[in-house]
């Protein structure tokens, strides 16, 4: 089964002259590897904001379990 590629778009990079060299002379995508690390860089900022955003519901969350212990824990076996 094929899957398709999403759409992509031509972008203009400031770059660091040598890394491109090295990069090139090792033959790799150098719009691969930024889409690569722009990716992350994109989760990882996700993640941040998640974090920030649900700080009040999980500091919550952890007092409960402080207090009342995890759910269901007789039921585990280990």
């Amino acid at each position: 089964m094929l899957t398709k590629s999403p759409p992509r778009k031509s972008v203009n990079l400031s770059l660091n002259v040598e890394l491109v060299a090295e990069a090139k002379a090792l033959d790799l995508n150098i719009s691969r590897l930024a889409e690569e690390g722009i990716a992350e860089a994109v989760r990882e900022e996700k993640n941040r904001r998640w974090k920030i955003e649900n700080k009040e519901a999980m500091e919550s969350w952890n007092e409960w379990v402080k207090e009342h212990g995890l759910p269901f824990a007789e039921y585990r076996g280990f």
